[in-house]
């Protein structure tokens, strides 16, 4: 169990590299004929969606020198959109080992997209960051089974719980 703010957060990554890939084998896992529904494309862009807020979040956290190009990327294949969390989860990976408590507590300032400037914590970011992952994998989940194909499971207690041996 973790025992400060930072290994809290180190698991929730851990829990979303998880579900992040459970979802693209369940998009890899559509029927080639299901794939041209626009269900599945929105699928596929909500996917693409989440790593760009990431990025734009490692931007403005000063880690990346640049942030997305497109926020709501359309059309990205499936082996791009692999590449692309890869890309994303070892960069967020590396910040995640290094992440300590004093670093959850920092406030930063930053420009929204409208061009507006925020303060908030890394913390609150984590906490948007993971909620937002949340909230659109449940909207994938919601896509793919419209389209008569199975979503991923990729509810947190699912990942988490551990298995006991049977009472007698």
């Amino acid at each position: 169990m973790p025992t400060n703010s930072a290994d809290r957060y180190r698991r929730w990554f851990e829990y979303e590299k998880d579900s992040h890939a459970k979802v693209l084998a369940s998009l890899d896992a559509v029927p080639a004929p299901l794939r041209s529904l626009p269900q599945f494309q929105k699928a596929a862009d909500l996917l693409a969606h989440l790593m760009m807020a990431r990025q734009l979040w490692l931007f403005r956290f000063g880690i990346l020198k640049e942030g997305p190009h497109e926020f709501f990327p359309q059309g990205m294949s499936l082996a791009d959109l692999a590449a692309r969390v890869r890309e994303i989860e070892a960069v967020w990976s590396d910040y995640f080992q290094r992440l300590t408590d004093e670093e959850v507590a920092r406030t930063f300032e930053y420009r929204s997209l409208e061009g507006d400037w925020y303060r908030n914590t890394v913390e609150d970011i984590l906490t948007q960051l993971f909620g937002h992952s949340c909230y659109h994998r449940g909207q994938i989940a919601a896509l793919i089974r419209s389209i008569g194909a199975e979503p991923a499971e990729t509810d947190f207690v699912f990942w988490a719980r551990e298995p006991i041996p049977p009472r007698e």
